[in-house]
C-alpha cells in the first residue's frame, strides 16, 4: 500500500479552509509515498454527506478522507440522525491540523474592536447581517455563541461556502462573519477585510496582533480541527503505514511553514489518541450546542 491513486474525500466545498489544507497535505503525501493522493470534494449537510461516503468506502486504504470537528464531534448533537456512527464507522489514523476561526468585518464598517462592534450592533439592532455558515460547523456555532454572550441582534444571510463567502463580505452583501482562518487570512493581510478576534482561548501565532475572543468573553473557545480517517476495518498494516506517512508529512518543515502561513498548526497524533480526542470533543460540543440553542431539526 498504496498500490494506486488514493482518493481523499473532503466533505466541504472547493476553495474553503479544509480544501486548501487538505490539498497541501495530499501534495506532500503524494510526494512521500510515490502515489497520487487525489482530493475529491463532496460537500453537503455540514460535512455529513462526504463523511458518510468515507464510512461506506472499501476498507483497503485507497479511499480515505477528512474527519472534521463538524462532522465527527459537532454533528452527533446538532443533527437528530446521522448516516454513520462517528465512534464506530471509521478507522482513526492521525490528526492533521488545528486552526481557529476568526471574526471579520467589512473594512468600511466603523469598528476596530469587538467592543466597538457590539456597541454598534446594539445601537442599530437588525440593521446588519452576517454570513450564516452551514448548521453544525464551528463558524456557525461560534457566531451563535457570539450573539448570545454579546446580547446582539444581527440577521443571517446564507453562506455560499469557502472563498465565495469572503466575496459576499467584500461586496457588502454581509457586514460580519466568522470564518476559518486559513480562508480569511489573505483578505486580512491584504486589508480587504478587518479581523476583530480569533475564536479560541488564545491568540493565533499566525496573527498575534489579533485578540482572542476569550479576552472579551472568557468562556469563548470554539476552534476547528481536521484529521485523517478511513472506513472502519482498515488493515493494521495499512494504518501503521499511514500513520508513519502522515507523521513524515506533518514533520516536513515546508508543510509546517505553509500551514502556519495559512493560519493552521500541523497536528500529528496516534490513532488511539485521535479516537479519544474525538470522543472528548463530542462531549464538549454537545454542551455548547445545547447552551447555544443550536440544532438541526
Amino acid at each position: 500500500w498504496p498500490a494506486r491513486t488514493v482518493s481523499y474525500i473532503d466533505p466541504f466545498p472547493v476553495g474553503g479552509a479544509t480544501d486548501l489544507l487538505s490539498r497541501l497535505f495530499c501534495a506532500k503525501a503524494s510526494e512521500l509515498s510515490g502515489q497520487r493522493f487525489a482530493v475529491e470534494n463532496l460537500p453537503g449537510n455540514a460535512g455529513t454527506l462526504g463523511q458518510a461516503a468515507i464510512a461506506a468506502a472499501e476498507p483497503d486504504g485507497h479511499t480515505l478522507g477528512l474527519g472534521s470537528v463538524a462532522s465527527l464531534a459537532v454533528a452527533p448533537s446538532a443533527h437528530p440522525t446521522l448516516p454513520y456512527d462517528p465512534a464506530h464507522d471509521f478507522t482513526f489514523v492521525s490528526g492533521l491540523w488545528r486552526v481557529p476561526n476568526v471574526l471579520i468585518c467589512d473594512r468600511h464598517l466603523p469598528v476596530r474592536s469587538v467592543p466597538e462592534l457590539v456597541a454598534l450592533l446594539k445601537r442599530e439592532p437588525g440593521r446588519y447581517t452576517y454570513a450564516a455558515d452551514e448548521p453544525g460547523t464551528t463558524p456557525h456555532l461560534a457566531i451563535e455563541l457570539f450573539k448570545r454572550v454579546a446580547g446582539v441582534e444581527v440577521g443571517p444571510v446564507p453562506d455560499r461556502g469557502g472563498a465565495k463567502a469572503i466575496l459576499d463580505l467584500l461586496r457588502g452583501r454581509v457586514q460580519i462573519m466568522i470564518h476559518n482562518l486559513p480562508t480569511a487570512i489573505v483578505g486580512v493581510r491584504e486589508r480587504e477585510v478587518r479581523a476583530l478576534a480569533v475564536t479560541g482561548a488564545e491568540r493565533s501565532p499566525a496573527m498575534p496582533e489579533v485578540p482572542a475572543m476569550a479576552e472579551f468573553y472568557p468562556e469563548f473557545d470554539v476552534t476547528s480541527w481536521g484529521s485523517l480517517v478511513g472506513p472502519a476495518g482498515l488493515p493494521p498494516r495499512v494504518v501503521e503505514r499511514l500513520s508513519r506517512l502522515t507523521r513524515q508529512a506533518l514533520d516536513s518543515p515546508d508543510l509546517i511553514e505553509t500551514f502556519h502561513w495559512h493560519g493552521a498548526t500541523a497536528w500529528w497524533t496516534t490513532p488511539e489518541d485521535l479516537a479519544n480526542f474525538r470522543a472528548r470533543q463530542e462531549t464538549l460540543f454537545a454542551e455548547l450546542v445545547l447552551a447555544s440553542g443550536v440544532g438541526v431539526h
